[in-house]
């Protein structure tokens, strides 16, 4: 008998050129497209010799034409052995048996006489497996979901599970338009590389969003309640446009609970459908909805098995009345009320449910709440997990409860507002609650995800200015794991210098007693532009230090004492302010003549301060107050008391939206004398100062008294001189003042999942505030001559000074007189010195800002947590403002955390 019994694979012929030409091992799957299981091998009935008996026995089995694996393996996979009696069906298992280990290409058996030779051709060995054309998905997102890997066998139903894989990740990202097209390239010692060549097509979009059936509500007010937004001009930039299955169940959810929050309690959605466009690009979502009538709450009634629980006190208490639009999420807040108030009581556990009764008729919703009895808990253990820098007393000494206490669900939502202001770990930080060994026992679970709490800034550059300059700070505010804030910064330039170290230990001893202190120096160079050219007015360096501590007088007030002595010595250029050893006040001004000198201030102060904020660096809703007093006197050589008050409140409108409304204001009040007739008690370096950051929209110091003076003028026509007041051809001198307030609204705009994720956290503000009150200084310049001569020509400007190169002293210069037929006249200009006299150059000094007329600017900001730290933008835009202020639209600030 001589007969072959053979197979191959559907189109194998065809592919085999193919595949060793390098082209496409199979068509493209599309995204909507289900890859279809492998294609089990058909029995191809093999022809029968023409005297071939019914059955013969195999007399020997030879396999020929494997290279990896070896005979016996081969065998293994078959049913067929030496002296086995077999006929054409047992071939045909055969058949299927080898097409079933996907090891092989090609396979065929022939028979001659029982002599059986099994011949294969292996399917290639993958050397490599590629993929190109993907740039929204990364590799490291694609690679985990394929199946095939180098060194593994090379099978077609491998490369169409591993497409459908790909295909179903871009779906995920709402690309339904995805194709991959897997193709191999041929290589030595039969072995291929796998291509995935992916076109990843773009996001498909719900173009539209239909309802029906809804008759109470518009679809705009329906669309508004969903999370899913139709793809517009005004969503792109939103990620929720994309569709979304998850999105669309909770979208159905969201449009429930709205019917049901306004009295609709038989809404149901009866269908929704998500068609995808003709392109793949685009969706259409329809829904339709029953929303039925319109309900009013029936009698409202609480039935108690609590024995502290009155029900006729709590029924008083109830938010919703007969009669009343029914409100499903208002009753799961009544729940959730009566919750947390058992937990006042010690009932950690209570059951409340809320009993409906509905009435078809009237069209009303009865409810009683039933407090189920329960026993009372206490605390038995509190567990402290997933810290593993911060030591357990860090974490243990903020809970307001102790182990054996009577439960109390104050204390636990006191005790997670503390442990999120440390600031040490994952926003949103609550405690769970767990049964402990008996039914009135409850276990408080804390499980904490450390974050950074080092912060670094450091920047380094080269300016005109500045030269070089370096500035760098550090503050750990958890160092060592215990609570402790450690910080130090150092600033350098040609200009400014200063360094600076702080200590402070939370709790000293283990005891609630905060204490504290900070040494430094600060060498600073106030200065101002003229012509683009920096001069410097005055120089302070200020050497001193500070220590603090504070104890909480309740559980939301605290007081805080401290005490500073510093040295501060202000110095001008002699070579530009002086004249001889006096300060030329009609160079450097009365007021900074005033403030030259050496002083020591040791300052007394305290803080009283009360604050039930959620959470203190990310708060939500609560207010804090605030008021200090700094006294200037015990020693040293200056005298004042400072009084500064603020206070600030929090709102949460729901959606994440949060309006903080704060305000804040000050009163240096001076005792002895100043140190001239004609100037302030309280000197130039004491005063309050208001500008960026506290203002936005103004610059540093730049709103409030200052002095600007212009000195450069055009004396062509001496009659007519002409003032340049532009920005750049004036001195601004920032004068501070004794008082000021300053207030600020500011709303908090959340944003979507992702840019949540990111850290972003925008706002719009508004900032209103003055800084005012300081004796206005002497003006010995021509302005003064304009203002008691308001005839004088060109705005006093024709009327110069002298000065006595000897002497120093200055007076203005005589009037010029003509002599006309014996008539001598003024020509009203005084330009004329005495004797010994010289002529300085012309300048005009001005006085603004002294007002307590509010500055209001108004604008919008960022937060970003970025990987690099915190960062803050602002754009403001000052709506009202006096002469002389300084404006600023755009400011930001930068650090970094470890």
């Amino acid at each position: 008998m001589n007969s072959v019994a053979s197979h191959k694979y559907l189109g194998r012929t065809q592919l085999s050129a193919l595949l060793l030409a390098g082209t496409m091992l199979a068509p493209p799957l599309m995204a909507q497209e289900v890859a279809p299981p492998p294609v089990a091998a058909p029995t191809v009935p093999a022809p029968a010799p023409e005297a071939a008996p019914a059955a013969t026995t195999v007399q020997s089995i030879t396999v020929v034409g494997n290279q990896r694996l070896e005979a016996q393996t081969i065998l293994s996979y078959l049913r067929l052995r030496v002296g086995q009696r077999y006929d054409r069906s047992i071939l045909d298992q055969a058949l299927k048996d080898l097409a079933a280990t996907e090891l092989f290409k090609d396979f065929q058996i022939t028979d001659n006489n029982g002599a059986l030779t099994i011949q294969v051709a292996e399917n290639p060995v993958i050397n490599r497996v590629i993929l190109e054309g993907n740039k929204r998905l990364k590799e490291d997102k694609i690679r985990p979901e394929i199946k095939l890997a180098p060194r593994q066998i090379f099978t077609r139903s491998k490369v169409r599970a591993d497409v459908a894989r790909i295909i179903e990740l871009y779906k995920r990202q709402g690309r339904f338009a995805a194709t991959v097209e897997p193709k191999m390239v041929s290589l030595d010692q039969n072995r291929v590389d796998v291509v995935f060549e992916i076109n990843e097509g773009p996001k498909s979009k719900v173009r539209q969003i239909n309802i029906l059936g809804n008759d109470k509500f518009s679809d705009g007010d329906l669309k508004d309640e969903m999370a899913t937004k139709e793809s517009s001009l005004l969503t792109i930039l939103s990620s929720n446009t994309s569709y979304d299955p998850d999105r669309l169940a909770y979208d159905q959810q969201k449009l429930r609970l709205f019917y049901l929050a306004n009295g609709y309690a038989d809404f149901r959605v009866i269908s929704a459908v998500a068609e995808l466009t003709s392109n793949k690009q685009d969706f259409i979502i329809t829904y339709v909805v029953e929303e039925g009538e319109r309900y009013k709450f029936g009698a409202v009634d609480v039935k108690s098995e609590l024995r502290d629980f009155q029900p006729e006190m709590l029924k008083t208490l109830l938010p919703m009345k007969t009669d009343d639009w029914y409100d499903a999420k208002l009753v799961e807040d009544t729940v959730e009320s009566l919750s947390e108030t058992a937990g006042l009581f010690g009932y950690a556990f209570a059951d409340i449910n809320p009993e409906f009764r509905r009435n078809a008729e009237d069209r009303t919703m009865a409810i009683t709440f039933n407090v189920a009895e329960s026993p009372r808990t206490y605390v038995e253990r509190i567990d402290v997990n997933g810290n593993t820098l911060t030591h357990d007393k860090v974490v243990r000494r903020e809970f307001r409860l102790n182990e054996g206490d009577a439960f109390n669900s104050f204390g636990i939502k006191r005790t997670e507002n503390r442990l999120n202001s440390l600031g040490y770990f994952q926003e949103n930080l609550e405690i769970e609650r767990k049964e402990g060994s008996a039914p009135d026992r409850i276990i408080l679970e804390t499980n904490v995800e450390e974050k950074p709490t080092g912060e670094l800034s450091l920047s380094a550059g080269f300016s005109s200015i500045e030269n070089f300059l370096l500035q760098a700070s550090i503050r750990q505010r958890n160092f060592r794991g215990l609570g402790q804030q450690l910080q130090a910064s150092v600033n350098y330039s040609s200009y400014s210098k200063s360094i600076e170290l702080g200590f402070t230990e939370p709790y000293l001893f283990d005891r609630n007693i905060s204490v504290g202190g900070s040494v430094y120096r600060r060498d600073l160079n106030s200065f101002n532009f003229i012509n683009n050219d920096r001069q410097t007015t005055f120089q302070q360096v200020t050497t001193g230090f500070q220590l603090n501590a504070g104890v909480p007088l309740t559980e939301f007030m605290s007081f805080f004492g401290r005490y500073s002595l510093n040295y501060d010595d202000v110095t001008l250029d002699r070579g530009i302010y002086f004249f001889g050893d006096q300060c030329d006040p009609l160079v450097a001004g009365r007021y900074l003549c005033d403030a030259i000198g050496k002083r020591t201030t040791s300052l007394v102060g305290y803080t009283l301060a009360y604050d039930d904020r959620d959470n203190r660096l990310r708060p939500t809703r609560g207010q804090s107050l605030s008021l200090s007093q700094d006294f200037a006197g015990l020693g040293g050589s200056v005298k004042y008391v400072r009084t500064r008050a603020s206070g600030s409140k929090h709102f949460n409108l729901g959606s994440r939206f949060i309006l903080n409304l704060s305000a804040e204001g000050g009163y240096i009040y001076p005792f002895g004398s100043a140190p001239t007739p004609t100037s302030d008690k309280v000197r130039l370096t004491d005063r309050f100062f208001l500008g960026e950051p506290q203002m936005r929209g103004f610059d540093i110091r730049g709103i409030g008294p200052r002095v600007v003076r212009y000195a450069t003028v055009d004396l062509t026509n001496p009659a007519n001189p002409i003032l340049d007041t532009s920005s750049d051809a004036q001195i601004d001198d920032a004068l501070g003042g004794r008082a000021y307030y300053q207030g600020r609204i500011e709303l908090d705009i959340p944003l979507g999942t992702g840019a949540k994720e990111l850290g972003l956290r925008p706002s719009i503000f508004l900032d209103v505030g003055s800084v005012f009150s300081v004796k206005r200084p002497t003006l010995t310049t021509l302005a003064d001559f304009r203002e008691t001569d308001p005839t004088a020509p060109g705005f006093g400007l024709t009327k110069f000074l002298c000065r006595n190169a000897t002497t120093g002293v200055s007076q203005f210069a005589s009037e010029t007189t003509t002599t006309t037929n014996g008539v001598t006249t003024g020509t009203g200009q005084y330009t004329t010195c005495p004797a010994g006299f010289s002529q300085l150059p012309p300048f005009e000094e001005r006085f603004f800002g002294d007002t307590w007329m509010p500055r209001v600017s108004i604008g919008a900001g960022v937060n970003w947590n970025s990987p690099f730290g915190p960062f803050r933008i602002d754009f403001a835009y000052a709506l009202r403002k006096e002469e002389g202020d300084d404006t600023k639209r755009f400011s930001f600030n930068v650090g970094t955390q470890f």
